[in-house]
């Protein structure tokens, strides 16, 4: 589902393939960066440019305008939590299968905040450079994530529930630890967020849901 395309698109694996892979990373992190920090209206491609190291010339070659890059940071994460989405089945355990998604997502929280948080000021604004992606795909795409929930539930694998508002607890739980880490720790008197912090988050979250379906965590 990825609904964003570069200026250029190249496939290779020769070492022209490996500089673009490499300078694509670099103009995303530097975005990431940008963009978490002044929002789409307040990010220009010229300090993108400053921030990666890199003339300006070249985030053109690889992004043609401010919105792609911006698409692209979004994709990014998106990409990240629809992919670990997609392994759930309805054959599995849902015990494991739930506290695995637990602390992969806190993972991503933990590991790619600054991408989550765009993200969230996004959504919060309503979405605008979302609509093509909040389409009728991604509508059956979510269906068919509910309906490996209905499945477990129908199957007494877990206790009825909503599967939608479940899903919507995982998504929000988990993400809480990137979009809200500035909160969390002026709570705790930190400066930032340590492993610590995510694993005793993993187990807390772990227990909650799970106990919430009527499952008993694994060991």
């Amino acid at each position: 589902m990825n609904f964003f395309v570069p200026a250029h698109n190249i496939s290779t694996e020769k070492p022209a393939g490996r500089i673009r892979q490499k300078n694509e990373e670099v103009i995303l992190l530097a975005a990431e960066e940008e963009f978490a920090r002044n929002g789409f209206k307040g990010t220009s491609m010229n300090t993108i440019a400053l921030k990666a190291g890199l003339p300006k010339a070249n985030l053109h070659y690889y992004f043609s305008n401010k919105l792609g890059l911006y698409l692209a940071t979004l994709a990014n994460i998106i990409e990240l939590w629809d992919s670990t989405f997609n392994n759930l089945t309805v054959d599995d355990d849902p015990a494991l299968a739930l506290s695995h998604y637990i602390q992969a997502k806190l993972e991503f929280s933990r590991h790619h905040p600054q991408a989550s948080r765009i993200f969230a000021m996004e959504v919060i604004s309503g979405g605008p450079h979302l609509s093509q992606y909040f389409n009728q795909d991604y509508r059956t795409w979510f269906n068919s994530r509910a309906a490996v929930f209905q499945g477990w539930i129908d199957a007494g694998k877990i206790d009825p529930v909503t599967p939608e508002h479940l899903i919507f607890l995982l998504w929000g739980s988990t993400q809480h630890y990137a979009d809200f880490a500035a909160q969390i720790c002026q709570v705790n008197g930190k400066d930032s967020l340590q492993q610590s912090d995510f694993d005793s988050a993993c187990q807390t979250l772990t227990h909650i849901i799970l106990k919430g379906c009527g499952l008993q965590p694994p060991a």
